[in-house]
This record gives structure tokens, sequence and C-alpha cells, in this order.
């Protein structure tokens, strides 16, 4: 990946952006612990050089200088000249024993330099010093240590900065090298897509992330526009084949009508053989005009709360003595005693289980029993209209859903093929699932609707 693409990548910004702000959160944790530890080490120190010097006083009992002069003759020996000063001074301010030259020091701790105090270098020592009867005791430390530990904390919390800065611009290189790869996967699929082809699909990682479920939903969408475009296809080419015969038929009826009317014979029958013929062809075009708007979803603004049990009740007395008229009978089941809410559009829903039943009616023999059963099927209602009439093939259930689609047996009774396709439609935009089984004998059309309460 070329420096400027990488520049320009979201996920290598988003790295060095939170790596900025946690090498700033570490800075300023590690001053505070840096100014803590700093406090903590000199605090330590002056105990230090209180304690020593509380120590090496304790030797001095009243006239015995010999045992302080030597305690402080002993101690400087075992010290390092560099690291700890002793001094006993007389009442005169003249030199009787120690590490170090006659200096004039304040009382109690100070911070001194090497330099005043006549030795070499730039350290500083904490000084402690005070009368001890009618001598002058005074005992140093150098900051040696405790700048060298200051110092081995600055440098761990320089590296540990160092270390952060290169993970985040490394760990970015490469988190954004994946997620361009990913991007340049969906970029292939959409320009595919743009170009007319589509088959392609994003590739999903499979580990769940923001760009997987982004890139799950875009291939949703792609399936759903494939299938619209795979659809309008399909309909363009029954429309082309269906609508022919009945448009031929149409013409010829009118020519008819022509030739009659040219040898002065009533044209009456023949003219209202074509309004009957353009009537069907109208409403032909009225019910695909009615799908591509519920699948477009258009109705959507007309959901309200709808009682399906009441709906099937109402639709079952309607058709209950058109049943009968054609020697059949029909039934409608509850195994639901509370109202079954769901969220639709009840005209629409009306049609659904009116195109099911019209269906059955006309496509079975007298004496077909056709049932209507409403139960709870986990949390959502089940709706099931039964016959047991001839039914529909296997190899045929899922294409009778197709627009203007006719089973060969079914080509010689009236109907358009668009009942169960309106069915379809109205299902999906109440995101209901709709399967045809087999009853044997009969056929079985099971829907799913997800209920908005269940009591």
């Amino acid at each position: 990946m070329r420096a400027a693409r990488l520049l320009r990548s979201t996920p290598f910004r988003l790295a060095l952006t939170f790596g900025f702000l946690f090498v700033l959160a570490f800075l300023v944790t590690g001053t505070i612990v840096y100014a803590m530890l700093k406090r903590e080490l000199a605090e330590a120190l002056d105990a230090s050089v209180r304690e020593t010097y509380s120590v090496v006083a304790s030797t001095y009992s009243s006239g015995d200088l010999e045992d302080l002069s030597a305690a402080i003759n002993t101690y400087a020996r075992l010290s390092r000249s560099d690291d700890q000063v002793y001094l006993l001074l007389d009442d005169k301010g003249e030199r009787l024993a120690g590490n170090l030259g006659s200096v004039s020091v304040d009382d109690g701790l100070s911070s001194v330099s090497a330099s005043n105090l006549g030795l070499k270098g730039d350290e500083q020592f904490r000084i402690m010093a005070g009368n001890v009867g009618r001598y002058r005791l005074v005992f140093g430390h150098s900051f040696a240590e405790t700048d060298e530990v200051e110092e081995t904390a600055l440098a761990s919390f320089a590296w540990g900065a160092g270390v952060i800065v290169a993970l985040a611009f490394g760990g970015g290189a490469i988190l954004a090298n994946r997620a361009q790869h990913r991007l340049q996967g969906i970029a292939r699929a959409m320009s595919e897509v743009s170009n007319g082809n589509l088959s392609p699909r994003i590739p999903l990682s499979g580990n769940g992330d923001d760009i997987d479920v982004v890139s799950k939903h875009m291939n949703e969408a792609l399936d759903r526009l494939s299938a619209l475009v795979e659809g309008m296809r399909q309909v363009s080419a029954d429309i082309a084949h269906d609508l022919k015969t009945p448009l031929n038929r149409l013409r010829m009826t009118i020519e008819q009508a022509m030739q009659q009317s040219e040898r002065g014979e009533d044209v009456q029958d023949r003219l209202v053989e074509a309004r009957a013929e353009s009537d069907r062809i109208n409403a032909t075009f009225e019910a695909l005009l009615r799908i591509s708007q519920i699948e477009a979803g258009a109705r959507k603004t007309r959901f309200r709360p709808v009682d399906l049990m009441d709906v099937l009740q109402s639709v079952s007395e309607i058709y209950r003595s058109v049943a009968e008229d054609n020697d059949q009978e029909l039934e409608f089941i509850s195994e639901v005693k509370l109202p079954c809410m769901i969220v639709g559009d009840r005209e629409l829903l009306t049609q659904l289980f009116v195109n099911l039943i019209e269906n059955a009616i006309t496509h079975c023999p007298p004496k077909t029993q056709i049932t209507m059963k409403l139960a709870v099927d986990g949390r959502s209602f089940r709706v099931t209209v039964a016959d047991d009439g001839p039914g529909i093939p296997a190899g045929e259930r899922e294409l009778v859903f197709r627009r203007l689609y006719r089973l060969d047996k079914s080509r010689t009774t009236p109907g358009s093929g668009l009942g169960l396709s309106l069915v379809k439609a109205i299902a999906d935009l109440h995101a209901a699932s709709i399967v045809l089984d087999d009853r044997k004998p009969g056929l079985d059309a099971i829907l799913r609707f997800p209920a908005q309460q269940l009591g």
C-alpha cells in the first residue's frame, strides 16, 4: 500500500488518533507518577540524612570528644568519598574529624552544591547541620542515587512512549491494509453491479465486525435487487407471452366487427366481446400495478394494529355461501381465544385471504373441504388455508408465486395467474412467510405473521 493511500486510510487515521491520545494520556500519567516519585525520593533522602545524623550525634556523651571523632572518621572511611560527607568542627570553626574541609552551612536541612562544599563536580548534596554540645556536626548525602532513579524512570517513560508510537503506526498500517483489502472487495462488487452484473457478492470475513454487518446488509440488498430485476425480466417475458393471445383475440374481434360493419351487419355482439376482452387485459395490468405498488412498500403508511382473527372471520363468513354454491364447504377454526393483534393493512390482509380462498374454490372440484385455521406458533400467528383438492405438484409450488404463471391444468379456467403473486407480495410486505405444502390429498398454504402481542 502506497504511503499516500495509507495516510488517506480511515483505519490508519483512527489508529494514529488513538495512538496520539494514548501517548498523551501516558505522558500525563507519567508526569504525575514522576512528580510523586521525585517527592517520595526526596522525602526518603531527608529521612535517611536525619537518621544518620542522629546516629552519629548519639555517640557523643558529655566531654567525650574522642568517641565522637572516632565514630565520624570511621563512617567517613566506610562511605564513598563522593556519596556521603562528614565534618566535625570545634567552637572556633576548626576541623576536628571527617572527610570534608571546613565549610559553613546553615543549621537544619539544606541543599548545597559540591562546589560550595569544596568538592569537585556539579552534584548536589542534602546537608544536615547542628550543634552537638559545643561542637558542630555536619553530615551530607549526595542526590546521585535519587537522580539515577529519576533518570531510569524518565528513560522508561520515554521508551514506553516510543513503543506505543511504533505500535500505533505499525498496528494502524496493518489494520488499514486489512480494512483496505476488504473495502476493495466491496468496491469491486459494486463496480460489477454498476456494470450490470448482479451476481457478485461482497466476501465476508466471518468475524462479525461492523464491516461484515454492512457487507451482509449490502449483500441482502443485492439479493433483493437481483430478485427484483429477475422478476422484471420474468414479468416482461410473461407479459409478452401471456398477453399476446388476448391481444390477438381482441384484434381478431375488432377485425370481424369491421367486416360485419362493411357488410351492413349488426356488430353489437362483437363490440361487447371486444370490451370484455379489453376489460380482462386492463384487469391484468391493474393487478400487475397493484403488486408493484405493494412490493415498493407504498402501503406501509397505512399500517395499523389489526386483529387477524377478525379478518379471517369476516372472510370466512363472506365466502362460506360462495363455497356452498359451488357444492364445497368452507370452515374457520381458531385455536386462539384472545385477539390476535398484528401490525398491517386490513384491506390488503383481507385481499390475501380472499385470493387464497378464491383460488381453492376455483381450482377444486365439488365436495371439497376448505379449512381456515388460526393458531399460535412461538412468537407468531400461524394461518393455514387447506383443501383436499388436486393440490400443486412439488416442482411448481414456488413457481406459482411468479407473475402470470399458471399451471397447465388451470389454463382453461378464468384468471390471469396473478392471484398467488399478489398473496406473496402482501405477505412479504407484512414480514410474513408463506409455504405451500402437500396435504395428501390437497394443499396447505401456511402463513406465519409476527405478532404484536400474544395476550
